[in-house]
């Protein structure tokens, strides 16, 4: 449903008086003063009818002077809502006549259907986000959005009435929510700024996340043995019960903390949990977007995930260029690999590439970038951590490291493939008078932030790649779990850097703080190079 918005600095029923021509909307309009009461000119317009006027004008007229009522209104939007609610601005039209949005558009070489006769809901609001008016013919999508929220009725009864899926009700709000039709409460995922104050370089957008995504390790199980794997450790197997109870408590959790919800299912590999498809379903049903970081697999497998859901994106490891991807991954990896992002290419599911950094394949980055700019979207690198098997490689030397990302920031330039995503990165756009572009995860380390390591046997932890214990989702709920105070350590991030004014945007890395024997709570990321 296209949404139009609203021309700024335009004269009172600009529309109708380009319809009507010049000496007629003089003379309809001569004996008034054009206010925005419009009955009296929509009046003199029924009246015209008979002069050859179109007869939808008089409801172009009633539109225009909807969208400038709007405009003028000095009703307060309220900053901030303690449950979502009605824009109060919002007003919804019933109109006479079709397919007359688009006569208000200013690009006249825009082709469309000319009015009909016919009834045509239209809903004109004040999108406070963007500070603009804005107006669509209404969908059903939107009468339920509003009734729902005009009625107080939960999104469960919504949709148990509706016999539909609770996420269907849920995606329904939440795009009301991002089109301002409909208020929200400010994100309850925020950074404390006493911790992560504002400064001329970080700005609120950075203390503050309006998603959650729940990195969800179903299985231990894997057809691969990689040499810097960081845990290949036994754990219980979960039922497909207890993962819709996960399923249901992150649910809440998102709703009430008013953020939108995601899970990234992965492993060991996702396809090797015997009832990944049934839960990949839940996941649809409740609403989720979903991301797969798994290994290459049979495209009958993707199929038949996109005719439930397509997931938003699909990643997938390389550590270098052949020879030293398959000493790490297995024989044939990088080949699978490679034909495997053609699949997901024809697809059209956005593929992510990962590498794990370290002494070995720095060299190989750009190199590989080259080749995965033809057959991948997006290309990102992470650090070593030196735990689990991972502990028998080397991260590479700090000078050297920092001299490839500066090789690294210029070949972004060549390469669109290549993203940014190591929080050294940030350091380096600062040094260089570069915007901030948010590190790891947009909030510097999100270490239980704006998401959360869940493993098989319910484990949650602050980050993957690294022990980060500070919980158990089948005996806790996702909310004690966030707020309790092994979460907020992680949270905080180091203490060294909290006089950083990069700290929201960076923050180092913890796993890599862990890994080479630091005091993650106190001490920084030892490849920091801010003050050198």
């Amino acid at each position: 449903m296209r949404t139009f918005q609203a021309e700024e600095h335009t004269e009172p029923y600009t529309a109708c008086r380009s319809i009507a021509g010049p000496e007629l909307w003089a003379r309809l309009s001569s004996d008034r003063k054009l206010s925005y009461d419009s009955e009296p000119l929509i009046g003199d317009l029924i009246r015209a009818g008979g002069q050859g006027m179109p007869k939808f004008l008089p409801d172009l007229a009633r539109l225009e002077y909807t969208i400038e009522d709007v405009r003028r209104s000095e009703v307060r939007i309220l900053e901030v809502t303690a449950e979502i609610c009605l824009n109060p601005t919002v007003r919804l039209l019933d109109l006479s006549w079709k397919n007359l949005l688009p006569l208000l558009t200013q690009d006249r070489t825009e082709v469309h259907a000319d009015p009909v006769p016919g009834s045509e809901l239209v809903l004109v609001w004040n999108d406070p986000a963007r500070q603009r008016v804005k107006y669509r013919v209404a969908s059903q999508n939107d009468l339920l959005a509003l009734k729902i929220t005009d009625e107080h009725i939960n999104p469960e009864s919504a949709a148990k009435e509706g016999n539909v899926t609770v996420g269907m009700i849920d995606s329904i709000i939440d795009e009301a929510v991002h089109e301002g039709i409909l208020l929200s409460p400010p994100s309850q995922l925020n950074r404390d700024q006493s911790i992560f104050p504002l400064n001329d370089y970080v700005d609120k957008s950075f203390l503050s996340s309006h998603s959650f995504t729940l990195q969800w390790h179903i299985t231990q199980a894997c057809d691969l043995h990689c040499r810097h794997c960081y845990d290949r450790s036994s754990r219980s197997p979960m039922s497909l019960e207890q993962g819709i109870r996960i399923l249901d408590d992150v649910r809440m959790f998102c709703r009430n903390r008013h953020v939108i919800k995601a899970v990234s299912f992965t492993g060991g590999n996702p396809f090797l949990y015997p009832h990944f498809a049934e839960l990949y379903r839940a996941a649809s049903e409740r609403g989720f977007s979903i991301g797969i970081l798994g290994n290459p697999t049979g495209r009958e497998k993707i199929e038949s995930l996109i005719a439930i859901q397509k997931p938003t994106h699909f990643q997938v490891s390389l550590e270098g260029l052949q020879a030293q991807n398959d000493f790490i991954r297995g024989e044939g990896h990088f080949d699978r690999v490679m034909e495997f992002l053609k699949v997901l290419r024809e697809l059209n599911i956005f593929s992510m590439v990962m590498l794990t950094l370290t002494k070995n394949n720095m060299k190989e980055v750009i190199p590989l970038a080259e080749i995965l700019n033809e057959h991948a979207d997006r290309f990102h690198f992470n650090r070593l951590s030196m735990v689990g098997e991972g502990a028998s490689l080397m991260l590479p030397e700090k000078e050297k490291y920092i001299a490839f990302l500066d090789s690294y920031e210029k070949a972004v330039q060549k390469y669109p493939v290549l993203g940014l995503k190591d929080n050294m990165l940030s350091v380096l756009s600062y040094k260089k008078g570069l915007e901030p572009f948010g590190g790891c995860t947009t909030f510097g380390c999100g270490a239980a932030f704006n998401f959360l390591a869940v493993l098989s046997d319910g484990e949650v932890h602050a980050c993957r790649k690294f022990p980060s214990p500070i919980g158990n989702i089948f005996r806790q709920s996702i909310s004690d779990i966030y707020d309790s105070p092994q979460a907020q350590r992680y949270r905080e991030g180091c203490r060294a850097c909290r006089t950083c004014k990069l700290h929201a945007v960076c923050g180092g890395c913890l796993a890599v703080a862990h890994s080479l024997g630091q005091d993650i709570y106190e001490e920084k990321d030892p490849f920091c190079f801010l003050n050198e």
